[in-house]
Formats: C-alpha cells, structure tokens, sequence
C-alpha cells in the first residue's frame, strides 16, 4: 500500500458510517454466524445477539449527525451497553466502552488514535471477564489491537491501520479453532471472533468508500454448530458485603492491581476506571481491605457499604419517589421507575405463559419473555427492574446467555439488583422456593444460588440441522435430550428420548420431579411422558405444569 495514497484520519460522519456499516455487515451475516456454534438446538446465540447490540448503536447514530469521533465513539458506547443482548453483545459493547474512553474530545481519529483506542478497548473487555477464555472474541481483540499499534508506528493513516487491524483478526480468527478443547473437538472457529471480523470488515470497506451491502449467506459449515462461550460471570461464593465507592485516581497506580486484588476478595466485579476516577462495586467479605487498598490510588467518595441487610436511604427512596412516573413508550426511550413500596422484588426471564403464571405464583414481580431465541437485553432488564416496586431487586436470568447481560445493570440502577445467576427454569423455580421474605439479602442470596445448584436439569428439543458433535451424529428433526452434564440422546421418536432423560435422571435418585411440557406437546402425551419418569425414577413425587414453552418440549427438574 506504499504506493497508494490512504486516507488518513476520519472525522463524526465517516466513524458514523463505519459502524453503521458494520451494524449491517453482522446483521447480513448474523445466520452464518449463529451455525458456527458448536451445538445443533435452535438458538438465536452469538450472530444474532451482536447484531441486535451494534444495531441499536447504529439506531442512535442516524438520528443525529455528530462532527467529532468522540461524541459519535461516546454515542455509539451508550447505545450499545444498554441495547447489549448476550454474553457476545456485552463483551462487544466494553469494546465500544474503552474505544469512547481514548476517543473522548477528539474532533478526528488517525490510525494511531484507533490503534490506541482499539487497546483501550481491548484491556476494558479483559478487566470485565473474570476467568477470559483464550480462543474466544477476546483474543480477536487482543490480536487485532496489537497489530494495530505495530501498524500505527509503520503509517499512522487510519486506512493502513484499520486494514492491518482486520488482517491480523481474520489470523486470530483462523487460531481459535487450536485454542479452545470445544471448538477443536468439533472442528469451528469461534462465532464471536467471526463476528468481529465482519463488523472490522465493513467498518473499513465504509471508510474506503465501498460497498457495504452484503448478502445474507448460506450456512458454510454444514455439520458443525454452536459455541457457547457464555460462562463469562463470576463464580457462585459467599460474600456478605455489598461495597460501593469511587476513587478520585490522584496517584499513578495502575489499577489493573486493584483489579487483581479485588477478584482475590469478593465477586460480583464492577470496575470502570479512566484517568479521572475509579468505580467500584464488589461483594466481599473484607470491605475494610478494599478500602484500605483502594485508599493508595487517591481519596474516596460516595462510599456504601450494605452487608445486604440495610435498605436504601430516605434520600434516594425520596428520589424515585419524585421521579416514579409510568412512561411506557415514551418519546425519550428511557425506562420508567416506579416508587419503591417494599423490600423485596424479582424479575425474572422466561419464555412460555404457564411458566410464567409459575414464576408470578412464586412472587415474580416482572416476567420478561426471553431465553433460548430471545436473549432480552440489558435495556429490556434494567425497564423491569426500574418497574420493579422495591427497594432490592432479584433477577433470575433462567439462561446462562443472559446472566452477564443482567449483571451490567448493577451499577446502572438506583435499585438494589442482586443478579442470581440461574442457568435454568428450573434452577429458577428452585431458587425462588428457597427465598425467604425475613432473610439478609446476602442470606437470600447464598440460599438461592445452593437451591439452584441442588437442581438437575433435563431437556428435551429438536436439531435444528445436520451436525456431528463428541462422536454421535445428529440429523436435523432428531429430538435431542440432553442434562446439565450434556447430550444423553438424540433420536427421531421424542418417547424414546424421552425415556433416554428419565434413566439418565434416576441416577441421581431424586425424590422431587417436576415435567413443564412445551409447544407442540398434548397433555395426553405429557401424562405418558410422565409415567416414564415414575417408572423410573421410584417413589420420587412428580409433578406435571403446561409451560407452554416454545424450543423446548420438556423440562425437567430433578432434586
């Protein structure tokens, strides 16, 4: 490209058209994206959770025309944190967060301030996953930004570097397949990294003045499916202590440090830092040591700290009380928030109206129709939570694609949130069996998640295509039963996996057995179903509830 004159910088409109491009280039390819999962159950999963996210920046963008890059970077970042849907979305919208963070101020973008934003990108996304999986989108990140800065150095036109940035994406792309045991097994490349490829794809062709329309294309994998790198979330410890402050950042700490030690003492991580200040919100059980630490980076403000048994203050249930107005569907697009009248309140996230008439029986005081298809966004939960008439506000994901998205609305409400990460209906139904109004929220807390991990979950689906997954070949229309541990079958008679679920269950000898039947099965057929599993598992007491589910026709709860 030596010889090529390249274009140098970008100012608001052309970053515009670059993401928006990119928005299109992932919405046009979302379903080759979504069949590089390494599992054939009809999931909406990766493509379409970062097409919906990058869309809803991409919606914002046209309605206003911003001259610099950094409002359109800042814009954009907003946009995306709260339009963000599964573990792909978020992870892509820290992305966007740490790129609006270096752009902030900035009238023009060269390579160099991409390269640069870019890596500021990459470290928040690292920062917000507490265990990072090689092998994933994160390492496309990782990659990409450093061939960035080396590119930058070379030629800071944006062109140079935005090309490089692609080239080395679409080589980390290429590796994942080698860095991850579950996508080496089953032959694909990581869907999330693909993803990325598509959106730097498009957002170069947009600054090169090209044209980005893209057709949507064919499955290219035609027996291998989804990857599910979805368990991006904090492990499930006992921690007491809700703590949330912020640091005035005075001194030259890196607060990567910081970082590192409060993983060491609690969970439920939230850390946005920038050159101004740190945030912080963390469970822990030494809130004296992450003050104590905290104090060496610079003075603190606005410090809470609730060991889950205090409510909110007069002051800020006043607030929401001045504020509480029912504006669904209102102009300004923000979510209405409703006075705070009790402790205590869930939401919850399910997909079927008997499930949710389960849930709302239990106490749920919001149902939002999602799971498997339709992962909700952080939007969709922050508007229930707002709705949500309590001072604490527990959300049971049901889905362990929706438990990070849930997890971002922490530091944005004036609630309370206290996100349980239920992977499961039926880890949600047994999480709420063990609430108890009296009980600490910390108390609350640890007793749902033990109920939820004391559950063994069956499921009974469809293949939605032709796969081959650990040794067993699956045909598209083959009914697939599978356990928390796995595949326990597929086969074309849904009574013959059926019966397959039944005995992989009984080994556990569960005394308590509830069957919520789905779409598409009758209630004759759920009474035999039923009867298999008293067959087999003897003297458990079982129960059968229309879920009305769409996706799956069974779910079963053993415990």
């Amino acid at each position: 490209m030596e010889n090529i004159t390249l274009i140098e910088k970008a100012g608001g409109v052309e970053f515009t058209r670059m993401i928006v491009a990119g928005a299109a280039g992932i919405d046009a390819q979302r379903q080759l994206v979504n069949e590089l999962n390494v599992f054939p159950v009809p999931d909406g999963d990766t493509g379409t959770n970062m097409s919906l996210s990058l869309g809803a920046a991409a919606t914002e963008l046209k309605k206003t025309a911003y001259p610099e890059v950094g409002r359109v970077a800042e814009v954009a970042a907003a946009a995306l944190l709260r339009g963000a849907r599964g573990n792909s979305g978020v992870i892509l919208s820290l992305l966007f967060r740490g790129i609006a963070a270096h752009l902030k101020g900035k009238e023009t973008m060269d390579g160099a301030d991409w390269a640069d934003a870019l890596q500021n990108g990459t470290e928040m996304s690292y920062r917000a996953v507490m265990k990072p999986t090689e092998g994933t989108m994160l390492t496309a990140f990782r990659v990409s930004a450093a061939s960035a800065a080396e590119a930058a150095a070379e030629q800071p036109a944006l062109e140079h570097v935005l090309d490089a940035t692609l080239q080395s994406a679409e080589i980390a792309l290429a590796e994942t397949i080698h860095q991850n045991p579950v996508l080496e097994r089953a032959g694909v490349i990581d869907a999330g990294a693909k993803g990325y490829c598509i959106i730097l794809e498009n957002m170069l062709a947009a600054l090169q003045g090209r044209d980005t329309t893209v057709a949507p294309q064919d499955g290219a994998r035609s027996v291998l499916d989804p990857a599910n790198f979805s368990n991006y979330t904090a492990q499930d410890i006992k921690y007491n202590y809700c703590t949330e402050f912020i640091v005035e950042h005075r001194k030259k700490k890196d607060p990567l440090r910081l970082r590192a030690l409060l993983e060491s003492l609690g969970d439920s991580l939230v850390m946005v830092d920038d050159e101004e200040i740190i945030k912080i919100h963390v469970h822990t059980n030494h809130p004296g040591k992450v003050l104590e630490e905290a104090l060496t980076y610079g003075p603190l403000t606005a410090i809470k700290i609730e060991n889950m048994r205090e409510q909110h203050s007069e002051q800020v249930i006043k607030q929401e009380g001045k504020e509480a107005e029912r504006q669904d569907g209102a102009s300004t697009g923000a979510p209405a928030v409703v006075p705070i009248v009790r402790h205590y309140g869930f939401v919850v996230v399910c997909a079927g109206a008997g499930l949710g008439e389960v849930f709302r029986d239990l106490g749920a005081d919001q149902i939002i129709n999602g799971g498997q298809t339709m992962n909700p966004s952080t939007e969709d939960i922050l508007h229930a939570i707002n709705q949500t008439p309590a001072e604490v506000v527990i959300v049971l994901p049901n889905n362990k694609n929706i438990i990070l998205a849930a997890e971002q609305c922490v530091p944005l409400s004036s609630r309370q949130v206290v996100v349980v990460p239920t992977k499961t209906i039926p880890q949600g139904v047994a999480a709420m069996l063990a609430f108890e109004t009296a009980r600490a929220v910390s108390d609350n807390k640890e007793a749902m998640q033990t109920a939820a991990r004391g559950v063994s979950t069956g499921q009974i689906t469809y293949a939605a295509r032709d796969s081959q997954f650990d040794g067993s070949t699956i045909s598209a229309g083959d009914h697939i039963a599978l356990t928390d541990h796995g595949l326990v079958c597929n086969h074309p008679d849904r009574a013959h996996a059926a019966r397959y679920l039944a005995q992989e269950l009984a080994l556990s000898q569960p005394s308590f057995v509830t069957i919520f039947y789905g779409e598409g099965v009758s209630e004759e057929e759920a009474e035999r179903t039923a009867n298999v599993f008293a067959e087999c598992c003897e003297g458990a007491e079982l129960q059968v509830i229309d879920g009305g589910q769409p996706v799956y026709y069974y779910l079963v709860s053993a415990e």
